[in-house]
């Protein structure tokens, strides 16, 4: 019965985002295109304006070693160590509810079994993100902000979280994959790993904490790693693209 719920919601969401008018996207690029280049010809773009137009379209081999990076990189390793710590603090503290789920108890073998299970999370959140990216054209891969200024930036990684790039242009639409696949992690959880006692509706509740530690991760990449403008610029984000100067082949 929940995984009847589980998957009726999953395709709920797909067909409201589905239903998103692919022609209003096309249409408002073309006439943005048109503008800024016009723009661009009768003043300089401010040092404080999003420089998107030298997006440069990432090749099969750049999304997938992305995918490989997000899945199995570093940062899913320390991600689900860490989750998987604050859950077990949180099962010893005795709270209500606490350390999801509390079921698994104490020790090492109940770590292991918490951090096997966040890593599991995310692995079905990149598979799904990966796999609807590709199904709807679309770059789901963080860019840093070329803009300059805390709010510009604060505003870019937000947005990332539930916009890609799409087009040969690289122009931002609304990402059924990028808002799916932080759901489809969690409720994969509850139906397969977790007691039976959890739901869908448990799923969707932890889908969307998956939701914001996804942006928080952009928050991250964008004030944290690499670039020449971030507190960290020797640090290079696994992006590969010329738009933001974060190809490693090119510095």
């Amino acid at each position: 019965m929940k995984m009847h719920r589980a998957l009726c919601f999953i395709a709920a969401l797909t067909l409201l985002a589905v239903s998103q008018p692919s022609a209003n996207a096309q249409a408002s690029s073309e006439s943005s295109s048109s503008s800024k280049n016009l723009s661009e010809a009768i003043t300089p773009k401010p040092a404080h304006m999003d420089l998107d137009l030298q997006y440069y379209r990432p090749t099969e081999r750049e999304k997938l070693r992305n995918y490989a990076f997000d899945s199995f990189g570093p940062y899913a390793f320390a991600g689900s160590a860490l989750s998987a710590g604050i859950s077990q603090g949180e099962t010893a503290s005795k709270a209500p509810n606490a350390g999801i789920p509390p079921d698994w108890g104490q020790g090492w073998d109940s770590y292991g079994a918490r951090f096997g299970s966040e890593f599991g999370i995310n692995l079905i959140t990149q598979t799904t993100r990966y796999g609807l990216a590709e199904a709807f054209r679309q770059d789901t891969i963080f860019y840093r902000c070329e803009c300059t200024g805390f709010l510009p930036r604060l505003k870019h990684a937000l947005i990332s979280t539930v916009t890609a790039r799409k087009g040969e242009d690289g122009h931002r639409v609304f990402s059924p994959p990028a808002v799916i696949a932080p759901y489809a992690g969690t409720e994969a959880a509850v139906l397969f790993w977790y007691p039976h006692r959890y739901e869908a509706m448990d799923g969707f509740r932890m889908g969307n904490y998956n939701l914001l530690a996804q942006a928080g991760l952009n928050l991250a990449l964008e004030f944290i790693y690499g670039g020449p403008h971030t507190l960290l610029s020797h640090h290079h984000v696994p992006v590969l693209s010329k738009a933001t100067g974060s190809n490693p082949d090119q510095q």
